[in-house]
C-alpha cells in the first residue's frame, strides 16, 4: 500500500486500464530531416497553440533574450558592457551571432559541465546524494572535446579509468547499492523511473513489470569493486521474489523487452551474500584490476541500449532533459517518467528530435543552439492576460530558478564595477576575471538548493540572505573592483540609480523605480555607502534576480 501511495505521488492519476507501449512516430508522418532544427520546434508548437486557438506572448526584448541566453549558455548575468552593445546594435543576425559568441566561450564549458554533473548527482529526498568525484574532470575534457552524449554514457558506463581518467567515479558512487544503481542507470539515461516494479509490476503503468527492473539489473549486477578498481565477473545472475511468494530468475532484458541470451547466467556456488565473492572487499587498493571478463554485461547493455531500433528512451531522454533545461517543463514531464500512460505534449517533435540528435552523434551543442535559436524559446514570460495558456503548449516563457552557480556568479558579475569587466578589458583578460569571479562563487553556491519543479525559496536561503553578514562581507564590499565603491562618490544619483540597474537588473530603470532610488539615497545623504548597499542588497534578493525569466 505504500509503494502503490508513493508512486500515485510520483505519476499522478492514470486510470487502470491497459495500456500499450508508445510508439514512435512513422517516419514518413515527421517533417523532414533537412529542416533546420528551430524551425522544426517552432512549426510543431504552433500547430497546437494555433488548434487550441491561444494566442502566444510576444517575443522577449532585448534585455531578457539577452539576459536568458547569457545565463542558459554561460551561467550568468551579462555584463554592463554586454548589455549596451547588445541593445544598441541594429543587426538583424544579432541574435544568432550572440548565441555563437556565447557557445564559443570557455564558459559555456564549464556551464555545461555543472549542468551535467548537477543532473548525474541525482537529489535525493534531503539534498544531493552519489557524489561523482572526479567524473567533473572526465566531463570537462568530454565537453571541450564536444563529445556525442552517447560517447559520454558509454564512457561512464565502461568506467575504464586507464582509458578515461575519472569515469569510474559515476559507477563508484552506486555500485554499493544495487538496486539504486540500476534506477539511476534508468532515470538519467533512458528517462525511465522503474523503481516501483522493485517489489512488483508497476501498479499504474502497464508497461513496467518487475522482469523490467530485474532485467535491466542483471546488466549491472556482475559488477564488484576491487579495491580501487571496478571489476565485472563472467557469471552471475540476479533471483527475485514475486508478491505470490514465487522465486524467479531474471532474464538479461533492456527496457524495450529485448531479452539478451547471455553466457554465464549461472549462480556461482562461491558468491557470498550480495553477490560478492569471497576477498572482494577487501582487495588491495594498489592491486592491479583483475582481468575483464569474457562476456561483459555493461558493454552489451551499452550496445543494445545505441542500436537504431532500441535508442528511443536513450535519445529521447537526453533530448527531453535539454528541452526541460531550457524551457522550464519537458516535452515529457516529469523527465523520469517516459512510458505509455504518460503521452509527450508534442509526440512528433520530439521524435523528430530524437531522431535528428541520434543522426547528428548525439551533438548537444548542436542540440542546444537550435532549441535556444527558436522563436519558442524566446517568447516573453509576461502574458498580458490573466488566463495564462496551459504550460505543456509552451506559449510564453516560463519563470526557472537559478541553479546555485547561476545564482552565485550572477551576484558577482552583477555587484562588479562596470569597468572592471567593461569593454576597455582585453577579451582574454575579462574571461580570465570571469572565470575568477565565476570560482570565488562557488562556497556560496554551495549554501543554495539545486532547484526542483516545485522549487521555493527555502527558509536557509532567505535567512542566509537576510541575516548573515556573508553577503555583506562578500558582495557589498565599497572597494574599487565594486559596483558600490564605484558610485560612492557619484553625485548625480539620477546615474547611480541607471547604473545599479543595468549592472544588476540587466535593464533600465522605469521612471517609478528611479525616483524611488533617488528619494532613497537623497534620504540617506548620512550614510552614503550603506544606502548603496541597500539598494543593490535589495536588488540581489529580488525576485527578479533569483529567476531566469
Amino acid at each position: 500500500m505504500r509503494c502503490l501511495s508513493l508512486c500515485a505521488l510520483i505519476l499522478g492519476t492514470f486510470t487502470l486500464a491497459t495500456f500499450s507501449r508508445a510508439a514512435d512516430t512513422p517516419a514518413s508522418d515527421l517533417l523532414p530531416k533537412d529542416r533546420p532544427l528551430p524551425s522544426v520546434i517552432d512549426h510543431y508548437l504552433n500547430l497546437q497553440i494555433n488548434e487550441q486557438g491561444v494566442k502566444p506572448a510576444p517575443l522577449a526584448d532585448d534585455a531578457t533574450l539577452l539576459r536568458r541566453l547569457t545565463l542558459d549558455l554561460n551561467g550568468r548575468i551579462p555584463t554592463a558592457a554586454e548589455y549596451a552593445e547588445y541593445a544598441s546594435s541594429s543587426d538583424p543576425r544579432k541574435k544568432e551571432k550572440l548565441v555563437d559568441r556565447l557557445m564559443a566561450s570557455p564558459a559555456f564549458v564549464r556551464h555545461l559541465v555543472e549542468e551535467l554533473d548537477a543532473m548525474l548527482v541525482v537529489p535525493g529526498a534531503s539534498g544531493r546524494r552519489g557524489s561523482t568525484g572526479s567524473v567533473r574532470d572526465y566531463l570537462t575534457r568530454a565537453v571541450k572535446e564536444n563529445r556525442g552524449w552517447d560517447k559520454i554514457y558509454r564512457d561512464l558506463m565502461t568506467a575504464d579509468d586507464k582509458v578515461e581518467k575519472g569515469s569510474s567515479a559515476f559507477l563508484k558512487a552506486r555500485i554499493k547499492d544495487q538496486d539504486r544503481l540500476t534506477t539511476d542507470v534508468s532515470v538519467l539515461f533512458f528517462g525511465v523511473n522503474i523503481s516501483c516494479a522493485q517489489c512488483h509490476d508497476h501498479p499504474l503503468v502497464d508497461d513496467w513489470k518487475q522482469e523490467h527492473f530485474y532485467g535491466l539489473k542483471s546488466f549491472l549486477a556482475r559488477t564488484y569493486e576491487a579495491g580501487a578498481n571496478l571489476a565485472e565477473r563472467d557469471t552471475g545472475v540476479v533471483s527475485f521474489k514475486t508478491p505470490k511468494n514465487e522465486n524467479k530468475t531474471a532474464r538479461m532484458m533492456f527496457l524495450t523487452g529485448k531479452v539478451i541470451d547471455a553466457p554465464g547466467m549461472v549462480a556461482d556456488p562461491k558468491n557470498k551474500e550480495k553477490g560478492k565473492k569471497k576477498g572482494e572487499s577487501k582487495a588491495d587498493k594498489n592491486a592491479a584490476p583483475p582481468p575483464a571478463p569474457k562476456f561483459s554485461a555493461r558493454t552489451t547493455l551499452i550496445d543494445l541500449s545505441l542500436q537504431p531500433d532500441q535508442r528511443h528512451f536513450f535519445a529521447k531522454s537526453i533530448v527531453n532533459r535539454t528541452w526541460h533545461r531550457l524551457f522550464g517543463l519537458g516535452l515529457v514531464s516529469p523527465i523520469d517518467q517516459m512510458h505509455s500512460a504518460n503521452d509527450p505534449s508534442h509526440p512528433e517533435l520530439l521524435d523528430w528530435l530524437a531522431r535528428d540528435t541520434a543522426e547528428h552523434g548525439y551533438d548537444l551543442r548542436r542540440l542546444i543552439r537550435g532549441m535556444v535559436l527558436s522563436d519558442a524559446y524566446a517568447r516573453s514570460s509576461v502574458y498580458e492576460s490573466d488566463k495564462q495558456p496551459v504550460a505543456k503548449l509552451f506559449a510564453v516563457a516560463r519563470l526557472r530558478p537559478l541553479t546555485p552557480m547561476q545564482m552565485a556568479t550572477s551576484i558577482r558579475v552583477g555587484v562588479s564595477a562596470p569597468e572592471y569587466l567593461g569593454i576597455g578589458v582585453k577579451p582574454d583578460e575579462r574571461e580570465k576575471r570571469l572565470e575568477a569571479l565565476e570560482n570565488s562563487g562557488r562556497g556560496f553556491a554551495s549554501q543554495l538548493e539545486q532547484p526542483r519543479d516545485d522549487f521555493q525559496i527555502s527558509v536557509m536561503e532567505a535567512l542566509l540572505f537576510s541575516n548573515s553578514d556573508r553577503v555583506q562581507k562578500e558582495f557589498l564590499t565599497d572597494s574599487t573592483d565594486r559596483v558600490i565603491g564605484m558610485l560612492k562618490t557619484e553625485k548625480n544619483l539620477d546615474r547611480v540609480a541607471d547604473v545599479l540597474f543595468t549592472n544588476v537588473l540587466v535593464r533600465k530603470p522605469t521612471p517609478q523605480e528611479k525616483a524611488a532610488v533617488v528619494d532613497y539615497l537623497n534620504s540617506r545623504k548620512d550614510r552614503p555607502v550603506e544606502a548603496l548597499r541597500q539598494v543593490t542588497w535589495a536588488m540581489i534578493a529580488s525576485a527578479e534576480f533569483r529567476f531566469n525569466y
